[in-house]
């Protein structure tokens, strides 16, 4: 595994949570809560932007960015034009970001020290990926419900 690899892997699924927002009938539905769901997609969408912004364009791209993880899940309504339009930056930061790491330093210790314990930048990565997917497919089940 090398750091473009990982890229690929980031830029497919983006591309896909891209196409789940754009896949709503009704732009407004991106954004209700419904019955046992707690977020909506459009918050989902949100947060997992802040979290790659942070963990992977601040971190380990040196992209600034300041966190407002409060309004990962306090925003409401923004167009879904908006949404798809941060998605595209987000996906710019991504590739950037990773494609400058150095894939020799995927072994050395991450500056993240979540879960108690030291771990790779490798490591922090494939937890990232994991982190994605999970919400990429809460937000495919919301869509699926409300459609």
């Amino acid at each position: 595994m090398n750091t473009e690899e990982i890229n690929r892997l980031f830029q497919r699924d983006l591309d896909r949570l891209g196409k789940e927002l754009a896949a709503y009938t009704e732009e407004s539905k991106i954004w209700i809560v419904d019955r046992e769901i707690a977020n909506s997609a459009g918050n989902l969408a949100i947060h997992l932007f802040g979290n790659l912004r942070t963990f992977i364009g601040l971190d380990m791209g040196g992209i600034p960015y300041t966190r407002d993880r409060d309004r990962e899940f306090a925003a409401k309504g923004i167009a879904r034009v908006e949404l798809l339009a941060e998605l595209e930056e987000v996906k710019e930061i991504v590739s950037k970001s990773l494609l400058a790491l150095d894939s020799s330093r995927l072994g050395e210790i991450s500056i993240q020290k979540f879960f108690g314990y030291e771990m790779s930048i490798g490591y922090f990565l494939v937890h990232l990926y994991g982190h994605f997917n999970y919400h990429l497919g809460q937000v495919n089940y919301h869509r699926r419900l409300l459609e």
